[in-house]
């Protein structure tokens, strides 16, 4: 049989706990950062607390009717979601993946939810490199105006808002990722930590998570160039206000004896 996953990321952040709550469909596996529900034979919803959810065995009208559902408990919800694709046979002779599909020896839910968590950390490493990129283009913007003019466009404040953007970032992707630590369920199961391992190369999940860090591993760098410029603008200034205000108070004290 062949099914349909489909992993949207929706929004920054979702409220697991109060959701949780709220939908009343059967959990199979739930915790702190992800709900797993099967909402009907054979079809299932993955939902993460870093903004994305998963469907398996869904048709659209579906999809969007959860979704309007789930939106009340987003945080920072988007516009536009960013979508993941991807085809599971089920039942076959043998395990074999491909570029956007798999075939799976049965169809054991633990394998399916595997697959959905892979699909998932897919899309949110979209929208983090999407992030990543915007701060490396506003980097490049202020690293290039430092190159023609010889002076930095940023002030204090600004500089404080970019590092927090690019902290909260990183943050964000290492609290969230699990790319380099397996799920529990694979180390004790030979067959789920191959699908697991098989996944993660089909999506490339190290490299693209390695390609992150090291983006914003410049950025930082950058940031720290551009804090030590900003503190050494500032001392300068200091150096020649003092300096102003001495040779005040030294004419003040000598332009009337002169007078005199």
């Amino acid at each position: 049989m062949l099914v349909q996953v489909l992993s949207y990321q929706i929004a920054d952040s979702i409220d697991i706990k109060t959701f949780r709550s709220a939908f009343k469909a059967e959990l199979y596996f739930g915790d702190t950062d992800e709900l797993f529900y099967i909402t009907d034979e054979g079809r299932y919803i993955y939902v993460f607390k870093y903004g994305v959810v998963c469907f398996l065995n869904y048709d659209p009208i579906k999809i969007s009717e959860f979704l309007r559902l789930i939106y009340a408990y987003c945080k920072g919800k988007f516009d536009e979601s960013l979508e993941e694709e991807f085809k599971i046979q089920t039942n076959s002779a043998r395990n074999k993946i491909g570029f956007n599909s798999i075939e799976i020896i049965g169809s054991d839910i633990e394998v399916l939810r595997l697959i959905m968590l892979n699909v998932s950390q897919s899309v949110a490493l979209d929208y983090y490199q999407e992030q990543t990129t915007r701060l490396m283009e506003e980097t490049n913007l202020h690293t290039q105006m430092l190159e023609e003019t010889g002076n930095l466009n940023i002030s204090g404040i600004n500089l404080k808002k970019y590092i927090g953007k690019t902290l909260l970032l990183k943050n964000r992707i290492a609290e969230n990722m699990y790319i380099f630590d397996a799920p529990p369920e694979t180390w004790e199961d030979e067959n789920l930590n191959k699908i697991h391992t098989d996944l993660i190369r089909t999506f490339d999940l190290n490299e693209r998570f390695r390609n992150i860090q090291e983006s914003l591993n410049i950025v930082k760098d950058n940031y720290e160039l551009f804090r030590d410029l900003l503190q050494y603008r500032t001392s300068f200034r200091l150096e020649w206000v003092i300096i102003i205000l001495i040779m005040v108070e030294v004419l003040n004290i000598f332009i009337p004896k002169i007078f005199s």
